[in-house]
């Protein structure tokens, strides 16, 4: 599989979930060292063209198209010039944009005594998983700088607050499943805040 046609699988998986509102989220993997596919920035995402991906060098800059893409893709860079990921995701949900407001004042969001706390290779009884939270600041920029300081292996999470989730791994399964499982822990512990409200 190419891997312009396992980003379009991963992207077809998340569209049929309901995850690209309003042309919302962005993709992207990498070709070689020195190219990666993102999304089109402004494109419908529920639907598959040639015009879904645009082919930029590790400049952002795109490639043989006039395409645009996605003014994020400076994150999507920040992760492949800082590990040996080839994939990455930035998804926009009521639920890590909940979680993001709400613990934003101290960094980060920590579980444990999760069995999907599992996913992101943490299999003892004490483990605690810690996802960083960071500001979102308007200068893209600025935002890929914090973004940076949080990459630090092959694979991870952060939460930008109020805009989204990023996860990324060595493979598009591997993102995906850390964007799942997380986004599995952000909806437990939200409707379990809301469900202890009512009992006493």
């Amino acid at each position: 599989m190419s891997a312009l046609e396992a980003i379009t699988h991963i992207k077809e998986r998340l569209a049929r979930n309901n995850y690209f509102p309003g042309t919302s989220g962005n993709l992207g993997i990498r070709i070689d060292d020195q190219h990666l596919y993102v999304t089109t920035s402004g494109v419908d995402k529920y639907e598959t063209t040639d015009t879904s991906f645009v082919k930029v060098d590790m400049k952002g800059k795109a490639v043989d198209t006039d395409l645009t893409p996605s003014l994020e893709t400076v994150l999507h860079l920040e992760i492949f010039k800082r590990s040996n990921a080839n994939a990455s995701i930035h998804i926009h949900t009521v639920s890590n944009n909940v979680i993001s407001e709400l613990y934003h004042s101290t960094g980060a969001v920590e579980f444990s005594n999760q069995e999907l706390i599992k996913a992101f290779g943490l299999w003892q009884e004490s483990d605690i998983l810690r996802i960083p939270i960071i500001e979102n600041p308007a200068d893209v920029k600025k935002l890929a700088e914090r973004f940076g300081e949080h990459v630090t292996a092959d694979s991870g999470v952060v939460l930008i607050r109020n805009h989204g989730i990023n996860t990324w791994g060595k493979s598009t399964q591997e993102a995906y499943k850390l964007f799942e499982a997380a986004e599995f822990l952000f909806q437990y512990h939200l409707q379990l805040a809301s469900a202890r409200q009512y009992i006493k």
